[in-house]
């Protein structure tokens, strides 16, 4: 019966493509005009349906809250449409005269996106909506604990686009979820890009499929509580990050880290916000359903309230708990804590000195999470940017919650729901993807040194490099 059903996934990731591949050459046609409108009118249908397909997701895998996943949809609706609306992708960038040198945007073509279990209806809006405006077709593949929502998120915005105009076919999803039929899309012919936002087994597949891809790598950020920091609004944007949707923001902390001198302040000023700072024993406890044993994520914790969870774990925690808190010192694969927790749970570093706790974040994201978010709570400028010299992420963020600051929602970040982590984080980009990373570049370039008297011989007397990097010299002053 699996046989049966991953023949059929591949059938279908071939015909999909195929189709995709069609109206693509369609789209391609497009002025950057018709393709706004045709994003507008994805943007309007989606963030109509946006209650609905919240409560799809969370009913379907168990993740996070119906509100804060509403907001997600119109995030990547309403917000991204804002962020790009008046945007040039496709036709002429650029023209520069001085130079003689024309950028022309050309889409890249078929997108296969990979969507994950935790944003699976607002990720579909995102990649649909940056891959229409750069003139893209797209086909997701859902992930199997969030197929349904998936795809009732995908024929919303399909439906929407081909109402504006987009060829049927430019916006397809698979209907079984098949490992099969992902690889046979992934590798398909008329695929020429992957998008993959997931699990490190998902991304790793994209980029060994022989296809260019962009991948994310695991969010797993510290965040640094500074001595000169307002601890109060510190911890209050920490407390509202951690809550979002339970937690299932990759960009959302994952350790709290102090100097001994402020470890008191923290503690209580966090004790009366709703942070419940968890004894040896109900750390242990909980600590053994935050992971398999092969090492993976527990999906079972994944988007799960703070009380659900210590409930899970058999302990008792007040009503009014809003985050779980462990005392960690180390980080490495038998130190739980100190991993990508996607849940309202924390790890909580206590060290000597600022050197000290920038050592222990640069750890901690070595073992987990290189490349991806940091945040930093603090008034110093000095420090900040003492920091941002040497901690390996993509993102580095200061004083704002870091689940809304990395996806552009509270900072001015492009909003997206697929954030690079670069090469130290095996991504091929760092960026916050947008349109302009799903788009190459056509370069045309005018003649800009006269060659008619320039010696071409191999035995005249002066070298032709010599004389061509004179002229550039030149040009360029």
């Amino acid at each position: 019966m699996n046989f049966d059903k991953d023949l059929q996934a591949r059938q279908q990731a071939r015909d999909l493509a195929r189709q995709a591949e069609d109206a693509q050459k369609i789209l391609a046609q497009m002025s950057q005009e018709k393709l706004d409108a045709i994003v507008r009118a994805v943007s309007s249908a989606f963030a109509a349906s946006a209650a609905e397909l919240a409560e799809l997701a969370v009913q379907e895998t168990g993740f996070g809250n119906v509100s804060d996943k509403i907001t997600k949809n119109e995030f990547a609706s309403k917000t991204l449409l804002s962020a790009i609306d008046k945007k040039t992708c496709v036709g002429v960038l650029k023209e520069d005269p001085r130079e003689k040198l024309w950028e022309i945007g050309v889409p890249v073509g078929v997108i296969a996106a990979i969507i994950p279990s935790t944003n699976p209806t607002s990720t579909v809006c995102y990649k649909a909506m940056i891959a229409l405006k750069a003139g893209n077709a797209i086909v997701f593949s859902p992930h199997p604990k969030a197929i349904a929502c998936t795809l009732r998120a995908a024929q919303i915005v399909a439906k929407a686009a081909e109402s504006a105009g987009a060829p049927k076919g430019c916006v397809g999803c698979l209907e079984i979820p098949s490992m099969a039929g992902c690889k046979e899309l992934m590798e398909a012919p008329e695929t020429r890009l992957i998008l993959a936002t997931g699990g490190p087994a998902m991304v790793k597949a994209a980029y060994s499929s022989g296809k260019p891809a962009i991948g994310v790598g695991a969010g797993n950020g510290p965040v640094y509580i500074h001595h000169s920091a307002d601890v109060k609004k510190a911890l209050a944007c920490i407390l509202q990050s951690k809550t979002f949707d339970y937690g299932t923001v990759c960009a959302s902390e994952q350790s709290i880290i102090v100097e001994a001198a402020m470890e008191q302040a923290v503690k209580q000023t966090a004790a009366q916000l709703g942070f419940y700072f968890m004894n040896t024993q109900e750390a242990g406890c909980l600590a053994k359903l935050l992971f398999k044993p092969n090492g993976t994520l527990n999906p079972e914790i994944v988007g799960k309230s703070a009380t659900v969870l210590a409930e899970k774990a058999g302990f008792a925690v007040p009503a009014s708990t809003k985050v779980l808190v462990a005392r960690e010192q180390e980080a490495g694969p038998t130190r739980p804590y100190s991993m990508e927790k996607l849940c309202p749970v924390l790890a909580f570093f206590v060290m000597e000195s600022e050197d000290a706790v920038l050592a222990k974040a640069i750890e901690v994201l070595i073992h987990e999470g290189s490349g991806h978010t940091f945040a930093m709570h603090a008034e110093d400028v000095a420090v900040v940017r003492k920091f941002a010299a040497q901690i390996p992420v993509s993102r580095f963020l200061v004083n704002t919650p870091a689940a809304l600051g990395g996806i552009g929602a509270t900072t001015a970040l492009f909003p997206a729901l697929t954030l690079g982590c670069g090469a130290v984080g095996g991504s091929s980009s760092s960026n916050n993807i947008s349109p302009m990373d799903l788009i190459n570049i056509r370069r045309v370039a005018w003649g800009t040194e006269d060659m008619a008297d320039t010696p071409v011989c191999p035995t005249c007397d002066e070298n032709l490099l010599e004389i061509l990097t004179a002229k550039i010299l030149e040009r360029l002053k």
